[in-house]
């Protein structure tokens, strides 16, 4: 019986971004593995199909019907029993020095996998790099930025010697936007250039069309707002930008989303809505994908603010769905969008000049219409997910085949 090409990704199991991407390659004939990287007994719900590596994993947090399962299962799907595996796994990284990288070697030498592919670089490629440092033969290794790890990282000491090394061990580096690629190559890859491609995968656009309001921007009266606040989201910039634009505001409702994990801005939210009288409304975490979308479809003006990033996923959602982007200078989007005419790119700390941008996108309907035209067009080009799907299945070919 012939060998089904083997890939081995090393990522954070519990994330949308892994999950999308899985589904993408799952019809292909490979056998596709995944070692959780953060090794927390938990998988998306999303993720199918496949073996997951888990050490130790109760089926509180687990769908056993939907992959295989590698690991000690603690049985049962209550609380007790998640929190025995969770004791397991605690217990056993305090016991054993290098337990998380020992396992990923077993792995590795088990399944014996034709291609490892790390997805993110902090986690996922640090713990990938210390697998190989102890093994003599090592698979075909892809190495992805995500996000900030290296636009951000490699600016901090403790960091930049690590992302170097990963760079110079690994044999292919994939990113999102050129801006990445070139810092990588300052980094030290040498490797062959990469298609530039969404780490989600794409959108399935006849799916999102039914979402989308089939008024012009200009006619609709609602404004996303990005509620991360943090590290490096900048929730609050956005608010005190609505703040100062509440004369043109009356009649709009201002979505904030993503605010779960950030108080202050739900806090400073309602403060808001108090003092102006404007309709501020936070929405759960719950809420669907396709609810995001849908609200983005319905929004003249999407706002999403970060001191790092990578390719910003909301604003992918955002010009799909014909709103018009304010985003920050942070996060790749000049290579989707023309400054002042398709989208308007602000710094991520200056309030006033994000309030600028909304005064713009509020008053030039023009402006706001034509984009969403426009933008629809690079869509189509850059973010149709059957297009991405072929470029991925094409380079994991490619990879193969050099290998056979």
């Amino acid at each position: 019986m012939v060998k089904k090409p083997c890939i081995l990704i090393v990522g954070m199991s519990n994330s949308i971004h892994v999950a999308r991407w899985i589904n993408m390659i799952l019809d292909n004939d490979w056998d596709i593995h995944l070692f959780p990287c953060e090794d927390n007994g938990t998988l998306h719900p999303e993720i199918k199909g496949i073996t997951v590596h888990h050490s130790f994993y109760s089926l509180k947090k687990n769908n056993v019907n939907s992959s295989k399962f590698e690991g000690i299962c603690i049985p049962g799907k209550s609380e007790l029993a998640e929190l025995i595996a969770g004791g397991c796994r605690f217990s056993t990284k305090q016991i054993k020095k290098n337990w998380l990288r020992d396992r990923l070697v077993n792995v590795i030498k088990d399944i014996k996998p034709d291609i490892i592919h790390s997805m993110e670089f902090q986690k996922a490629c640090y713990l990938t790099l210390e697998a190989k440092k102890v093994m003599k033969d090592f698979p075909y290794w892809i190495a992805t930025n995500w996000g900030s790890d290296i636009y951000l990282f490699s600016r901090l000491k403790q960091h930049e010697e690590k992302i170097r090394e990963v760079l110079l061990n690994c044999d292919f580096y994939t990113c999102e936007c050129h801006r990445d690629l070139v810092l990588a190559r300052r980094l030290g890859y040498k490797g062959n250039s990469p298609p530039i491609i969404p780490n989600a995968g794409g959108i399935k656009l006849e799916e999102i069309k039914p979402l989308r309001d089939q008024r012009k921007p200009s006619e609709r009266y609602t404004i996303m707002v990005k509620g991360y606040q943090g590290v490096f989201g900048r929730a609050l910039t956005a608010l005190r930008a609505i703040e100062r634009c509440a004369d043109l505001l009356k009649e709009y409702e201002i979505i904030v989303y993503s605010a779960d994990w950030s108080p202050e801005v739900v806090i400073y939210a309602e403060l808001i809505a108090q003092s102006t009288g404007l309709r501020i409304k936070i929405i759960p975490s719950t809420t669907t994908w396709k609810g995001i979308l849908r609200l983005h479809g319905n929004a003249r003006t999407s706002i999403g603010l970060s001191i790092s990033d990578g390719l910003c996923t909301s604003f992918l959602e955002a010009i799909a769905m014909g709103s018009f982007p304010i985003q920050s200078y942070t996060a790749c989007v000049d290579e989707w969008i023309k400054n002042g005419e398709t989208g308007i790119i602000v710094h991520p700390e200056e309030p006033r000049e994000v309030e600028d941008a909304i005064r713009r996108a509020l008053q030039d309907d023009i402006l706001v219409d034509q984009a969403a035209e426009s933008n629809w067009n690079t869509v189509v080009e850059k973010l149709d997910y059957y297009k991405i799907k072929t470029i991925v299945k094409d380079m994991y070919e490619k990879i193969l085949n050099r290998k056979n």
